[in-house]
C-alpha cells in the first residue's frame, strides 16, 4: 500500500510542485541525486573514479510533451558527452525515451537517439536506454534493435526488469543475440497480471534472469550483464554462480544507484570486481526522487528522519 502510494505520488503534479518547494526535499533528495548541475555530475564522477569506480550519467527528466523539448533533451546529452570527453572522466550516459520524445512517436526518439549515439561514438562512450513502465517496454526493445542491427551501434545497451513476466522471454531471446543489458527488479508501479506482486517471486526471477546471461554459452555469443542490484544477498549468490560458471570479473559488473549502498559498492570494488554505478543530476529529480522512496522502507525513514531533524 505505501509503495503504490508513493509512486502515485511519483506521477501527481501537484505533489511535485508542493515537494520540490521545500528545501529539506531538495536536500535529502541529494542522498540519490548529484545534484541539479552538469559540474555537480561530473564531480560526483570523479569521486567514484578515485575510488575504482565507474559510472553512467543520467540528466533527469522523462515524458516531454512537444518535440522542441525531446530536441533540447538530446542536446543536453551531446552536451554530457563532450564533457565527459574533455573531462577524462570513466562514464557511460543513460537516457530515456520518453525524454527524448517516445510520446510523440517512435521517429522522434529514434532521431534523437542516434544523435546521441553518433557523438558517444565520437567520444570514445557508450549509452545505455532505459527501461520504463511496461507500458513502453516493446517500443523501447524494438528502438534498441533497430539501432543496434540497422544503424550498426553495437555498443548500446538497454535494461529488463525482473518484476515483468515477459522478461524470461525477452532476456533468452537477448541473450541469443548477444546483447548488453542491464537487469533491475523495476521500479514502477505495474498490475499483477503484468508483474510479479511479491518480491519473494521478483527475487527469485532476478537470479535466474541473470543466470541466462551468466554462462559461458551466452558470453561467447557476446552477451554482457550488468548486474543492477542492492541486495547483498542476490550479489552473494550471484558471486558464487560466477565462480562456479568460471566467468571473469571483466566479463559482467555489478550496478548500482548514486548514494545507496556506497559501502558495498567500494567492497566489491576492491575485491576486483567491476562497478559502475548511475549518476543522475538535473533539476528534474522529483519522480526520480519518490521511485527511490518506494523501493525501500529504509529510504522512506531517511526522507522522513530529515524531516522531522529540521
Amino acid at each position: 500500500m505505501l509503495r503504490a502510494f508513493l509512486l502515485y505520488l511519483s506521477r501527481a503534479q501537484w505533489a511535485k510542485s508542493m515537494t520540490t518547494n521545500f528545501g529539506f526535499a531538495r536536500r535529502t533528495a541529494r542522498r540519490f541525486v548529484a545534484g541539479e548541475t552538469l559540474d555537480e555530475g561530473i564531480e560526483a564522477v570523479r569521486v567514484l573514479n578515485s575510488k575504482g569506480i565507474k559510472a553512467t550519467l543520467d540528466h533527469l527528466g522523462e515524458n516531454v510533451t512537444n518535440l522542441e523539448e525531446a530536441t533540447r533533451a538530446a542536446d543536453d546529452y551531446v552536451e554530457l558527452l563532450e564533457r565527459i570527453a574533455s573531462s577524462g572522466i570513466d562514464s557511460s550516459i543513460s537516457v530515456k525515451l520518453t525524454q527524448l520524445g517516445l510520446d510523440l512517436g517512435d521517429e522522434p526518439a529514434l532521431e534523437n537517439m542516434k544523435r546521441i549515439l553518433a557523438k558517444a561514438v565520437e567520444c570514445g562512450t557508450f549509452v545505455c536506454i532505459d527501461m520504463e513502465s511496461s507500458d513502453y517496454t516493446e517500443r523501447t526493445l524494438r528502438i534498441y534493435r533497430t539501432l543496434r542491427d540497422e544503424y550498426g551501434y553495437k555498443d548500446l545497451r538497454t535494461v529488463i526488469q525482473a518484476y515483468l513476466y515477459r522478461s524470461e522471454d525477452d532476456m533468452r531471446a537477448l541473450a541469443e543475440e548477444g546483447a548488453h543489458i542491464r537487469l533491475c527488479k523495476g521500479a514502477y508501479k505495474e498490475p499483477p497480471d503484468i508483474a510479479f506482486p511479491r518480491k519473494a517471486d521478483v527475487d527469485a526471477n532476478y537470479l535466474k534472469l541473470a543466470k541466462i546471461f551468466l554462462n559461458r554459452q551466452a558470453i561467447e555469443k557476446g552477451a554482457r550483464l550488468a548486474v543492477a542490484t542492492h541486495d547483498e544477498k542476490i550479489i552473494r549468490q550471484i558471486e558464487a554462480h560466477v565462480h562456479e560458471q568460471g566467468i571473469k570479473p571483466d566479463e559482467f559488473e555489478f550496478q548500482m544507484l548514486h548514494g545507496i549502498r556506497t559501502d558495498l559498492q567500494e567492497s566489491l570494488a576492491r575485491e576486483g570486481y567491476q562497478v559502475r554505478i548511475y549518476v543522475p543530476y538535473g533539476d528534474e529529480w522529483y519522480p526520480y526522487f519518490m521511485r527511490r522512496l518506494a523501493e525501500r522502507p529504509a529510504n522512506l525513514w531517511f526522507f522522513a528522519s530529515n524531516f522531522f531533524r529540521r
